[in-house]
């Protein structure tokens, strides 16, 4: 498995988000396989689920198309199974708590560990009603990453003290969604508080999409998360995706600060 604590040692990582079978199985392998050969240290493979309530319009929209295309849980292994044949780039899933229950918990884990995806971001799970799937995850080596939102407020250090992997920091209150400001004051605070009582790594998401805004904020951060505009791309880009994701990907990895 990944030690993906490992992955932010040498510099700060770039993390794209990418949704399972959209709009298809091919294109999601090709731009997972793309964004890896372009500057992305971790890849996010968002798990489609009916009531995603930690999403904005775009990737509830790339869900949609995802389930248009058939998707399953099985079909979001499958496409990890394809890119495991030529690229060993760190996977983490983002998926509800729902998915992996109904799955079994120790049958999604266990395929987990054998596709080397190393880690889980269940945004509706908090660390208090994790005792279900931690045994399992903790068997296969399973990173249960924690999000700590602007609203976490005293329980930063509890949350930060438990994390394993990284801590996914949000960056605003509400969904997923391109926002053109971000108060970088408030979250180099919160990385402070994390950062005085654990060693492991913390990387903003929710907002960032711009070279500049990474730029910014990874000044602060130990990695960068960008999901709706990297989705937006794949859902726009028509037959030249592939090349728009690479430019976009490049883009991101010249202006993390270093």
């Amino acid at each position: 498995m990944t030690n993906l604590t490992e992955v932010f040692q040498n510099n700060k990582a770039f993390i794209p988000f990418v949704v399972a079978d959209d709009p298809d199985f091919d294109t999601t392998v090709e731009s997972i396989l793309t964004l890896a050969q372009n500057g992305a240290d971790i890849v996010e493979l968002g798990i489609p689920f009916s009531d995603p309530v930690a999403d904005g319009p775009v990737i509830q929209a790339a869900d949609l198309r995802a389930f248009s295309a058939g998707v399953n849980t099985e079909t979001v292994f499958e496409i990890v199974e394809k890119v495991r044949e030529s690229s060993s780039v760190p996977l983490v899933f983002l998926t509800y708590a729902n998915i992996p229950f109904k799955y079994g918990y120790d049958k999604f884990c266990r395929r987990c560990q054998e596709l080397d995806v190393s880690g889980l971001v269940i945004p509706d799970l908090p660390l208090e009603e994790q005792a279900e799937i931690k045994p399992y995850a903790d068997e296969y080596d399973i990173a249960l990453i924690p999000l700590i939102a602007p609203t976490s407020a005293d329980r930063i250090e509890k949350i930060a003290r438990n994390a394993t992997g990284f801590i996914y920091v949000v960056s605003s209150l509400g969904v997923t969604g391109i926002r053109d400001e971000i108060a970088i004051q408030n979250l180099s605070e919160t990385i402070d508080r994390i950062h005085k009582v654990t060693d492991v790594p913390a990387a903003i998401g929710f907002g960032i999409h711009s070279p500049e805004q990474a730029h910014e904020l990874s000044e602060v951060a130990d990695g960068i998360i960008i999901g709706s505009a990297v989705v937006k791309i794949i859902s726009e880009g028509g037959i030249d995706v592939q090349n728009q994701l690479a430019q976009y990907s490049q883009s991101i990895r010249e202006n993390l600060f270093e």
